[in-house]
């Protein structure tokens, strides 16, 4: 078996790495209908969909790096999609929400897997500016799919109701999986192989948090991964219950998924001049600007007509926040831990994805018909996360005049 060549490797990573966000954004328009049949005394209860998926895929994340690099990438990403196909099964016989919610944990702990295996084949064949150059196509291909996937999500409810998104997941997954497979050998030699060893993984945790820079930069990360993912398990239902935009829903979400897309050039383009924490601060601090400025709206404006573009303008924002943000945080956190990276990658995507989680989960159930309770928590988040960037700059300084 031989590699394939760049423009199908490329577009194999990139679906790889989409299987995060389908599995994200097409369930976005069903969370009302899982409401009504399975929590409609509580339909807040739905926006866990989201979340106890992401909680998976941060306990995964912890345990799939080291996984790969101790058995090799096709073992992990074959386990990692089955594990996945097992959990979107049991959501598709799911009859309580709290069961459709363990099945989503299980799904986030397999998506783990070929999370992680994609950025490491990559790491794997490519370095230096070649692995830069590539991973901007595959999150430009990546990105299109946040465009389309309420878009999908709402015409398989039309056509047979939520239960059959989970059978679109395991379709998707198969297909993918099927390809790895079938043009993608081993890039992980046996020889370059490191055997498991808590006590490592354990050290380097204890070194990470020991490093205020690094301790600093994940409880940032978590902050803005916590409100992108509260925004995301609530969006849906502020287009639909406050200003009666369900059924335009999939089209509008995919307008802000294009829009915010553009992040990634903008970030490439300042992130030089400024500077990695510079850029989060400045972003930060604008955020704050916006979401009370939003906030002042959501309670003095009455007509929806006047109030939709604002609201619009805030959630865009949000989601432009995390592409600029989110890249420059981690590899803030990673700069002092170069000589650990592997590890630190893992326990670092874990560590932000779980806070995240923690974060986000009372802002969505607080949702109840009104985007103030999620204004009220971004905004919060927004100005923690700024005060923490106002402590790396003071450690900036100080290691500069020390």
């Amino acid at each position: 078996m031989t590699t394939p060549g760049r423009a199908e490797f490329i577009a194999l990573m990139a679906m790889i790495s989409a299987t995060v966000a389908f599995s994200i954004d097409a369930m976005l328009p069903a969370l009302p209908e899982i409401a009504a049949e399975l929590t409609p005394d509580a339909p807040e209860g739905a926006t866990l969909i989201i979340t106890s998926f992401v909680f998976g895929m941060g306990l995964g994340t912890l345990f799939a790096g080291p996984l790969s690099d101790a058995l090799g990438r096709r073992p992990v990403i074959f386990a990692g999609f089955a594990l996945y196909c097992v959990g979107a099964v049991l959501a598709v016989l799911a009859n309580t929400l709290e069961l459709v919610l363990a099945a989503r944990v299980i799904q986030g702990l397999g998506v783990a897997g070929p999370r992680i295996v994609a950025l490491a084949v990559i790491r794997d064949l490519f370095s230096g500016r070649e692995m830069a150059r590539l991973m901007s196509f595959v999150l430009l291909v990546f990105s299109l799919v946040p465009a389309i996937a309420p878009a999908l999500g709402a015409v398989i409810i039309w056509g047979v109701g939520w239960r059959g998104i989970f059978g679109a997941f395991v379709i998707f997954s198969l297909l993918i999986g099927s390809w790895y497979a079938t043009r993608m050998p081993e890039t992980l030699p046996a020889e370059a192989r490191r055997p498991i060893r808590v006590t490592l993984l354990w050290s380097a945790l204890v070194e990470m948090l020991s490093i205020p820079m690094v301790r600093l930069s994940m409880l940032t990360q978590a902050l803005c991964f916590g409100m992108l993912f509260a925004v995301l398990s609530t969006t849906q239902q502020m287009f639909d219950l406050v200003f009666d935009k369900g059924a335009s829903f999939p089209l509008w979400f995919g307008l802000i998924a294009l829009l915010a897309a553009t992040a990634s050039i903008v970030n490439a383009r300042f992130v030089m001049r400024l500077g990695m924490r510079k850029l989060v601060m400045t972003v930060l601090g604008t955020q704050i600007l916006i979401s009370s400025a939003s906030l002042i709206s959501f309670n003095m404006i009455e007509n929806e007509a006047h109030l939709f573009p604002i609201f619009l303008f805030w959630i865009t924002s949000l989601f432009f926040l995390a592409g600029m943000t989110l890249g420059n945080l981690n590899a803030l956190a990673m700069e002092p831990v170069g000589h650990i990276a592997g590890m630190a990658a893992s326990l670092m995507g874990s560590v932000s994805t779980i806070g995240a989680v923690f974060v986000a989960v009372p802002i969505g159930l607080a949702f109840t018909g009104s985007p103030i309770p999620v204004a009220i928590g971004t905004l919060t988040c927004s100005i923690l996360a700024f005060l923490l960037t106002l402590r790396m700059r003071q450690l900036e300084r100080v290691v500069v005049t020390g």
